[in-house]
């Protein structure tokens, strides 16, 4: 049975497209108008407001808090400080990508772990012997994201501290106890707020009044999903297939093969996967994780060679698309669409480790009229879109 929010009684309201969609074992609001092309630039102009409470919320305490994380996660948890936020892949034992998220360390023997699915039962394995407690807070905690370049204005209105990018404080937003992150998914200024799920409405409230002023107005999947790419941000079962849910080897991915070699730390002693990307990084990864930009000269002709006009996907799309070398199939893309704010066709794909140099001329699939056409396209660095902002 679906579940809903915490925030399901204000989202509802809104939402007169009733467009909902499943995340998480929950429903929320594709869009809340009847197109979300409204929901998206609002993100870029203004800030908009995305209900977040389906994510995974894990509770990790007890002296040995950080050497449990730093065991299951690549990156090194042991140096992470009170007060930061690290994202994170974790791994099986053959160096594959089980899931990403953040661990914010909240106090000396207190981290919270967000996932994108359940891995309560992955963590209690690895912490067999260790001094530490597990807790599933999934669902008493609520979570909102406040995401655009007026999101700090509206935070601070409220009484939040000023946060650097990737940091986490507690705070009062009227009148209401939370911990406030500066993160997000969108990659622009961004903020992530937590609370106690019976909370959740008062939280609601006070951010839709202080953001009024400054154009605040809620945003749903679509909105977030074409945001996500333009920020070069994968996601769990479209761009990546979880190693425990993938059905042959050749659908799982490492780190390295993610393009998030950077979180990986060999240097640790032990984590889970380490031997397996000791060796993946000595040998070199056999897929790149890259951004593909079409040319539209290109696109264009293909339409103007039955007589129409270019036609562009109305909302980002997720599927895999053969991207070509020549003759031979390069690799893949998972999830793009037309950018709105660059005005570009850009697209997040798995290429052949010699296709994937930035600069590199490919051809992507686009269906013309029902017929399998080849565009131009060209391999770009990731991301499409980052604003200083997001960082200052």
């Amino acid at each position: 049975m679906l579940k809903t929010t915490p925030f399901h009684e204000r989202t509802a309201a809104l939402c007169v497209s009733h467009a909902w969609r499943r995340w998480a074992g929950h429903v929320v609001a594709s869009s809340y108008e009847l197109g979300h092309e409204r929901e998206y630039h609002v993100i870029r102009t203004a800030a908009a407001l995305f209900d977040v409470s389906p994510l995974y919320k894990y509770l990790v305490r007890g002296k040995d808090a950080s050497r449990l994380l730093d065991i299951v996660v690549t990156r090194n948890i042991q140096e992470l400080k009170i007060g930061r936020v690290a994202y994170t892949p974790w791994c099986d034992h053959a160096g594959k990508v089980i899931d990403d998220g953040t661990v914010a360390r909240l106090d000396e023997q207190v981290f919270r772990l967000t996932a994108a699915e359940p891995n309560l039962r992955w963590l209690e394995d690895n912490a067999a012997g260790l001094a530490v407690e597990i807790e599933d807070a999934s669902e008493r905690t609520a979570a909102l994201a406040v995401q655009g370049p007026a999101a700090g204005a509206i935070l601070a209105a409220l009484g939040a501290p000023p946060l650097k990018y990737f940091r986490i404080a507690p705070a009062r937003l009227g009148g209401v106890a939370a911990t406030v992150s500066r993160t997000g998914y969108t990659g622009d200024l961004g903020f992530e707020i937590w609370v106690e799920a019976a909370d959740a409405l008062a939280l609601w409230d006070a951010l839709v009044a202080a953001g009024a002023p400054y154009g605040l107005m809620p945003a749903g999947m679509l909105a977030l999903d074409m945001a996500r790419i333009e920020a070069g941000l994968m996601l769990i079962d479209v761009d990546y297939v979880p190693a425990r849910k993938a059905l042959i080897g050749s659908q799982t991915s490492s780190p390295f093969e993610l393009d998030l070699g950077w979180t990986v730390r060999l240097d640790k002693e032990r984590f889970v996967g380490r031997e397996a990307l000791v060796a993946e990084q000595a040998r070199g990864p056999q897929w790149q994780f890259v951004g593909i930009e079409l040319d539209w000269d290109s696109l264009e002709r293909l339409y103007a060679e039955v007589g129409l006009a270019t036609r562009l996907p109305a909302a980002a799309w997720r599927m895999s698309v053969p991207i070509y070398a020549g003759a031979e199939q390069a690799g893949y893309a998972t999830s793009g669409g037309w950018s709105p704010l660059l005005k570009k066709y850009i697209a997040l794909a798995h290429l052949r480790a010699p296709h994937a140099a930035p600069g590199t001329a490919l051809e992507m699939e686009i269906t013309v009229e029902h017929r399998r056409k080849r565009a131009a396209a060209s391999v770009v660095k990731k991301p499409f879109f980052d604003p200083p902002r997001k960082k200052a």
